[in-house]
């Protein structure tokens, strides 16, 4: 039976990923660059590049929302319609969705699959449920150029009459469009209203909002759309629409589970390992659990990654800035129904995005020092179990640095540092493409305001540096070779997988601790050091041979309970395995 602890995870955004097929490719009608369409990777582009992945040493490819989506700029799988369907975007004939995880699991990487579970497109869902609208090859606007390669309309320009709402729900004058005007001449009489089009400059909300008041509440809800005032408001996050393509699903009504656990059920026929809950904290954390149980009744050694994000601190109300629990990612890691009392409830089996590390990266790691980081280690006690946490430099819609949705951009050594952090402390490290390359360095993590091009943000497209002249080039980066190595003395070391974390303490410029797995069957000391050379020594240690996995120096310690001492060169660690196997891999920049 798989354990989550004992992965490490690369996080793909695959239609930005690497191009194996160009029949494939599809351009956005938003922020449109020529020669660079947004739906650019695709599954065959990623299987050519899994020994890549394979390679870099992570054991688990975690593949962005992957299901059909409808959206003006939804390359990023956030807009689903279809949760049955693999976007056709991203297949070719011999390279399927199906066919991606066989070659995945050929090669022993494990597939967790990203999906969305609180909202869907404005098109509604495929055969479920529509969402009344005009169809966009009918807009005009004055002065409206329709950008490249739309054709005359912003219709969808590789369907052969421009229209991709195909929803066998929608009423039967919507589907004759489906097959007939593609210049969307018309006429066309908006029942709602009586007008005939096309009209020039008409009510542009009848093409591309929704109206509230129409929708099917036995799918969704009816409390308007999110505002920045609604952030901290549990009722509001969880039961408004996050923004006009993304409205919020009624998760509390069982039409709407059974669809979302009959889709996970189909992906867990066609052999997935995990599921990671993308918005996880838009859901209520009981109705989400009602689903991963029935999941996990399908497949009980199913990984499940809820990224909850957080405010503040990310401890909710344990906190001084107080922000409700129920938002916090230690409540999602247990059952309880008290807010201010973690012990209130067991685990809850979802391992979730440790948010409160990465909160406490700006004035700490980000910053190239590790002061204050133990008083985030010392509220683990609330999660439900800490050894499952996802650890994250960057995790999808965050960043470690003052403004979080930026990606770090300082000094090298400092990334460093920071993995070297995530491999040897709890819980399981997770980096998202192109980190090990620094890759788009300092950039806005997504398009986080109008008129970004994506070619300005961390969804570049990243397979440039995957072709074969450029691979050699991006194999000799130094974080590629850092991450290699902290991915293979991990791999070798049951205690930095699934160990407690214990007897920890830092101050500026190192920190050290013991991660023990099952009293003593596999025990490391760590110590890490920042900026410059440190002299480390760890009390209350067991007795025994230890090996440095870093230098392969040995040293013994004949009593249990005395103290091991060692020296880490500035931006190393020393990682010392009681019995352990000596040197593990080459002196790098960054361990040495």
């Amino acid at each position: 039976m798989g354990d989550l602890r004992r992965e490490t995870l690369y996080y793909v955004l695959a239609p930005r990923f690497f191009n194996g097929d160009t029949t494939n490719d599809f351009y956005c009608r938003e922020r449109v660059i020529r020669d660079d369409p947004h739906w650019r990777g695709d599954f065959a582009g990623l299987m050519q590049r899994l020994d890549y992945i394979k390679e870099l040493g992570f054991t688990a490819l975690c593949l962005s929302p992957h299901v059909e989506n409808r959206g003006a700029l939804d390359y990023a799988g956030n807009n689903p319609y279809d949760w049955i369907t693999a976007d056709p975007r991203l297949e070719t004939p011999l390279a399927r969705y199906v066919d991606l995880i066989i070659a995945a699991h050929q090669r022993g990487l494990k597939v967790i699959q990203s999906m969305i579970v609180n909202h869907t497109s404005n098109y509604g869902i495929r055969g479920q449920v529509w969402i009344d609208r005009l169809p966009h090859k009918f807009y005009r606007a004055t002065g409206m150029q329709v950008p490249w390669p739309y054709i005359f309309n912003l219709g969808n320009y590789k369907h052969h009459f421009r229209e991709d709402n195909d929803n066998p729900r929608t009423p039967e004058w919507f589907q004759d469009q489906l097959y007939r005007d593609p210049w969307g001449k018309g006429p066309l009489l908006d029942p709602k209203t009586g007008t005939v089009l096309p009209l020039d400059d008409y009510r542009p909300d009848r093409f591309f909002d929704t109206d509230e008041q129409s929708l099917d509440i036995e799918w969704y809800h009816r409390n308007g759309w999110l505002a920045a005032a609604d952030s901290s408001n549990t009722v509001a996050l969880q039961g408004k629409h996050l923004d006009g393509d993304s409205l919020d699903l009624a998760t509390e009504n069982w039409r709407v589970k059974r669809y979302i656990n009959a889709a996970v059920r189909h992906w867990i026929d066609l052999g997935i390992d995990g599921v990671w809950i993308e918005y996880a904290g838009n859901t209520d954390r009981n109705e989400l659990l009602t689903m991963v149980n029935d999941w996990k009744e399908k497949k009980p050694q199913l990984y499940v990654i809820a990224d909850v994000g957080a405010l503040g601190s990310g401890f909710g109300l344990l906190a001084k800035d107080a922000f409700p629990s129920e938002l916090a990612p230690w409540w999602y890691s247990r059952t309880g129904t008290d807010p201010n009392d973690p012990d209130s409830g067991i685990y809850s089996g979802l391992a979730v995005v440790d948010t409160a590390l990465m909160r406490a990266f700006p004035e700490t790691i980000a910053s190239g020092n590790f002061g204050g980081l133990e008083n985030t280690f010392k509220a683990d006690w609330a999660y439900g179990d800490p050894t499952t946490l996802v650890t994250c430099f960057h995790s999808p819609r965050e960043g470690p640095v003052a403004d979080p949705v930026m990606k770090f951009g300082g000094e090298t050594w400092k990334a460093a540092v920071a993995y070297n952090l995530l491999w040897t402390t709890r819980g399981t490290p997770c980096i998202q493409q192109g980190e090990e390359i620094e890759f788009m360095k300092g950039a806005p993590l997504f398009p986080t305001v109008a008129g970004l091009m994506l070619d300005r943000t961390a969804h570049a497209y990243f397979g440039t540096n995957l072709d074969f002249n450029a691979l050699p080039t991006t194999k000799a980066h130094p974080l590629f070779q850092h991450l290699k190595r902290l991915n293979l003395i991990r791999s070798r070391v049951p205690a930095l997988q699934m160990g407690g974390l214990f007897n920890g303490r830092e101050w500026t410029s190192g920190m050290s601790f013991v991660r023990d797995y099952r009293n003593g069957e596999s025990y490391a000391v760590v110590g890490l050091a920042a900026f410059v050379d440190q002299e480390i020594t760890v009390d209350h240690v067991r007795n025994g041979i230890y090996a440095d996995a870093v230098t392969g120096q040995t040293q013994v310690v004949a009593t249990a309970g005395t103290t091991l001492s060692f020296s880490v060169k500035g931006n190393s660690a020393g990682i010392w395995i009681l019995n352990g196997p000596g040197k593990l891999g080459q002196d790098g920049a960054y361990l040495r």
